[in-house]
């Protein structure tokens, strides 16, 4: 039916609901309420107490009055229930209140309830019109309060108003079920029409939870559908590349350039890889490991094996600095072995980038490490066998495509330090196959971490020295450059001059992000070589850097960063045998979440457990930002709360592949109606051409 059929519709009110995306009644079907309040149990005035939660009434109207002057009026009503009576205010719609509110007339109301003067009082309370009482017991339930805006309010669409237009248009409602009844059993879920009927007329407490499961399940089960199908075709489309996996160069270089043993996790990753790299198929695999768990040495090998069945290797970074750290790193483990890495970035000489990019396309390259100019048009690779992404969710599925497009589809390795909760990475990554690294080298001490105070930083300081005079290292980070007349915070210029008239005796050295590479680089050389003790920073040290003679990092008005970004900080100390530290400075005032944060850090090391924290704190959009990382914006579901729907419907959606991959068998043709469209809508963002 139209929305203008409605009874009370008038034009205001239509903007209103075209303000909130709502242009057609099914749309308002699916408005959902915001909360629901238990309205199935009168209370009576006499009963009433402090406690302030929400209560129940069936009131009758004895007089009502404007008080006060000018914008400052109110309505007041003296309402009485047979036990009491109750004062009803309110201070914005007067004039309707006032014409509704006629003396005798009886009203369920329901609201939290104060004590002010002789009365007990009810500020707003939400009300319905009762003719006579033996519509009590209708009303007497669970009763849903939906979403509203100045909009809604101002033409007085309430809850009870949208309520009586969706009881017209569910009256009149026959939606077609495409979820396979196989599935609704299994799930133990109501079709859409019951599942609508229980989320708008619940008839319990519980009763609306389960029509709301059905719809976060119907959207969930959807995209996981995608993923998986996606993961599928590219398994049965993508022939992949064989690599060897007897290979001299792997034996060589673990029997004599490692200096330390794998661990169980790094072996399990390397073995994962092996299987991929001989089964046929193109490979896409995602290697998630805490901060100092060991990924770049499993992609080091990770490409020998590669090179030794005779193709090149692209290992793409999402920074030139951290481009550089590899860069370094891979030259130190493979020029032994007679190997050749380049690097490539945007910032280059044009000579230096010619001779780089001949090598390339020449195949005299074995390994060329690069940031996003790796996909650059002129960047012609001789037999790209092997893709890297390194800090996968900085780049968007579209600029993984691009790398491996640059190649006979290679295979592709993506690495993340940031751990990345479950439900997050079923939900990014549902394409790939995802190996975790849990454990880390056993020569790794924890880090300690402790939360201070301004007044004990003499005492931090203190403890720095110690650490200095055994021949540690000290990063101290700033969240700021320049002085922010919004934020009193201390920026890393006026840290960097603290701490060089604190420590007079060790080389101080600063590096921020409005630096140049070869400032940044130089500094960071320096630091690496231990001619620089005490590096004052911003957070353009958060990935990548690896010191390991650094044990001690200070982070400074450390209830300003994010969780994740203050676990991804710590990571760079620890890297080495000392045993490391990390300070936290804290403000004078603290919200709860900084607090809460604070807290986390100070007790765990494990990234997946401040993942988590991080993810119910800040919700996943934040977290990874949606339109960068392609997490879908989800209307129904909550990555956070839904875990266990989420793992149902990831489990329903290979099922159902498995059984008709096509979706070709009849009990299937109505999903397959509403699959194919958003299949070829999402597909377009995993695939390029």
């Amino acid at each position: 039916m139209k929305l203008e059929a409605l009874p009370g519709f008038t034009k205001n009110r239509e903007k209103a609901l075209h303000q909130n995306g709502i242009v057609s009644s099914q749309q308002l079907l699916y408005y959902f309420p915001r909360k629901y309040v238990n309205r199935s149990e009168l209370h009576f005035v006499n009963q009433l107490d402090e406690s302030s939660i929400e209560r129940t009434l069936l009131v009758t109207i004895k007089q009502s009055k404007l008080a006060g002057i000018g914008k400052a009026k109110r309505l007041e009503a003296l309402a009485d229930d047979g036990t009491g009576t109750i004062k009803l205010v309110w201070f914005k719609g007067v004039v309707y209140f006032e014409k509704m509110l006629k003396p005798g007339k009886q009203f369920l109301i329901w609201g939290t309830v104060k004590r002010f003067g002789p009365y007990w009082s009810m500020a707003h309370p939400n009300m319905e019109s009762l003719s006579d009482e033996s519509q009590i017991d209708q009303h007497l339930r669970v009763f849903p309060i939906y979403p509203s805006n100045q909009l809604f309010e101002k033409t007085y669409i309430t809850s009870a108003v949208l309520q009586k237009w969706i009881k017209v248009i569910l009256e009149q409602y026959h939606p077609n079920e495409y979820l396979p009844q196989s599935i609704l059993k299994r799930v133990h879920l109501f079709d859409r029409k019951t599942s609508l009927q229980h989320i708008h007329f619940p008839t319990d407490v519980n009763n609306w939870k389960q029509g709301q499961i059905r719809f976060k399940f119907e959207e969930l089960f959807l995209f996981q559908l995608c993923v998986r199908k996606i993961r599928a075709d590219r398994i049965e489309r993508e022939k992949g590349l064989l690599f060897s996996t007897t290979s001299n160069l792997v034996s060589t270089f673990i029997k004599n350039h490692l200096p330390f043993e794998l661990t169980a996790g790094q072996n399990h990753a390397i073995e994962a890889i092996k299987k991929d790299f001989t089964g046929g198929f193109q490979s896409n695999r995602l290697i998630q490991g805490d901060v100092g768990s060991g990924k770049t040495l499993v992609a080091l090998i990770s490409m020998l094996y590669a090179i030794d069945s005779g193709y090149q290797c692209a290992f793409m970074a999402p920074t030139e600095i951290l481009a550089e750290q590899h860069y370094h790193t891979l030259f130190k483990f493979i020029e032994p072995l007679g190997l050749t890495v380049r690097l490539l970035t945007g910032q280059q000489k044009t000579s230096v980038r010619n001779d780089v990019l001949a090598d390339i396309a020449g195949g005299t390259c074995n390994i060329v490490v690069g940031t996003h100019a790796l996909f650059q048009n002129d960047v012609q690779f001789n037999r790209l066998g092997l893709a890297i992404v390194d800090e996968q969710h900085r780049f968007g599925v579209l600029q993984r495509n691009q790398l491996a497009n640059k190649g006979l589809n290679p295979h592709v390795l993506v690495m993340s330090a940031t751990p990345i909760p479950r439900s997050l990475a079923m939900t990014l990554y549902g394409d790939l196959d995802v190996t975790l690294i849990k454990d880390k080298p056993k020569n790794r001490k924890p880090i300690r971490t402790a939360v201070r105070s301004e007044k004990q930083r003499n005492a931090v300081y203190s403890f720095i020295d110690e650490l200095l005079s055994e021949g540690g290292q000290t990063y101290v980070v700033f969240p700021l450059v320049q002085e922010s007349e919004v934020l009193d915070l201390k920026d890393a210029t006026q840290g960097f001059e603290h701490i060089c008239a604190r420590f007079p005796q060790y080389k101080v050295g600063l590096v921020h992000g409005r630096l140049s590479s070869e400032e940044k680089e130089a500094t960071m050389q320096q630091f690496i070589k231990n001619e620089i003790q005490i590096l004052v920073s911003t957070t353009v040290i958060e990935v990548g850097v690896d010191v390991p003679n650094a044990s001690m990092m200070i982070i400074e008005h450390a209830e300003r960063f994010g969780l994740s970004q203050l676990h991804q900080l710590r990571g760079r100390v620890g890297r080495g045998d000392r045993q490391s530290y990390c300070v936290l400075m804290k403000g004078e005032k603290l919200s709860k979440e900084g607090r809460i944060r604070l807290e986390t850090m100070e007790r765990t090391n494990d990234g997946f457990e401040v993942a988590e924290v991080d993810l119910q704190l800040r919700g996943p959009g934040d977290l990874l930002g949606t339109k960068q990382s392609g997490l879908p914006d989800f209307k129904f579901a909550d990555l956070v709360n839904d875990q266990e729907i989420l793992e149902i419907a990831k489990e329903e959606a290979d099922n159902l592949l498995e059984l008709d991959p096509n979706l070709e068998l009849p009990e299937h043709q109505a999903l397959k109606r509403v699959f194919d469209p958003y299949f070829d809508e999402r597909s377009k963002f995993y695939f390029t051409s």
